[in-house]
């Protein structure tokens, strides 16, 4: 389609995204009406909100509208997934400039739609508003199945911590943008496109995971989160950490290394979990450590000491995150 958002007008806008969504058994009313209605079989819903600010999380130079919208789709159902809840439905707020052409939104619908399929949900309703910069906010739903959900509070002394899909591939790919190079590609689309194990998450409620988070801040970050809802400490080992040949490659031409990616870069939304000692669990798990008691070190340590280099996200602090862009 042709044109502008402000030629289109905000009607002709929805009619043009709610035409390319798909739906699911789940929606039981979708875009088009009040509000949708989506089916929440165990009478529990999981909820989940994030937003990506254009300039902060990402630029149109370095990622399309499909990508931005394969990305955002994906670091909210990814929370989801972390509860050990089933993503059902995902809701777009979307702000944009009246001047910005009408296939930005379109292709961004499409890489909505297209990251919710993977997940086994779909979009079912948003919101589009006039502004000076694009803005997408998004809310995930799931459904728990008849699980309790697994939150970060509940980490044992002596429980296994094991990890599943990439991590530092975003990082990486970051730092190739960052230099105007556009390979290796894995890296690159790694950074613009994550691939959560969406299925990993209820799967991991399911083998008695005692807490669990997707690595968005970085590890680290994330698993300290983990360790401070559970008044516990977490040592990491580094050597049960792959690292690939090329994040080597890469991290010797920038003169980073790679570990730093891997234990501090965030934005892979990889699915980190505790779980009892004894639990045998599937070949896509890496135990990566071991849940302590608490002592006078700090929540998180790597092969039992302190990692003092910076990183992780947190956007209102002084630290910048290695997968995250600011302005």
């Amino acid at each position: 389609m042709k044109g502008t958002v402000g030629e289109l007008g905000e009607f002709g806008l929805i009619r043009e995204l709610t035409s390319r969504l798909t739906t699911t058994p789940a929606v039981r009313v979708g875009p088009g009406d009040d509000a949708a209605v989506v089916a929440a079989p165990d009478r529990r819903v999981v909820a989940s909100t994030d937003i990506l600010l254009e300039g902060r999380h990402f630029r149109r130079d370095w990622s399309t509208a499909y990508d931005v919208g394969r990305k955002a789709a994906a670091q909210n159902l990814a929370d989801i997934a972390a509860m050990g809840a089933v993503p059902t439905a995902l809701l777009l707020g979307l702000v944009v400039p009246a001047e910005l052409p009408v296939t930005w939104p379109s292709e961004l619908m499409d890489g909505l739609r297209d990251e919710c399929q993977v997940a086994g949900a779909s979009v079912v309703g948003g919101d589009v508003v006039r502004g000076d910069t694009i803005m997408v906010s998004i809310t995930a739903l799931g459904d728990l199945r008849n699980h309790e959900p697994v939150t970060r509070a509940g980490a044992r002394p002596g429980d296994l911590v094991a990890v599943t899909g990439w991590l530092g591939w975003s990082a990486a790919g970051f730092a190739v943008l960052s230099r105007g190079f556009r390979s290796p590609r894995a890296f690159v689309e790694a950074h613009r496109r994550p691939e959560p194990p969406y299925h990993a998450g209820p799967a991991a409620a399911g083998l008695g995971a005692t807490a669990m988070c997707d690595v968005s801040d970085g590890l680290i970050a994330d698993l300290g989160h983990i360790a401070e809802a559970s008044k516990v400490r977490i040592d990491v080992r580094s050597g049960a950490i792959d690292i690939p040949t090329q994040m080597n490659d890469i991290g010797q031409a920038v003169g980073v290394d790679p570990m730093q990616w891997v234990l501090t870069g965030g934005e892979d939304h990889a699915i980190v979990a505790t779980f009892p000692p004894d639990t045998k669990l599937p070949a896509r798990w890496k135990v990566i450590g071991e849940v302590l008691n608490p002592s006078a070190l700090p929540q998180v340590t790597v092969d039992g000491a302190p990692w003092t280099s910076k990183g992780g996200w947190d956007h209102f602090g002084d630290t910048g995150g290695i997968g995250e862009i600011e302005s």
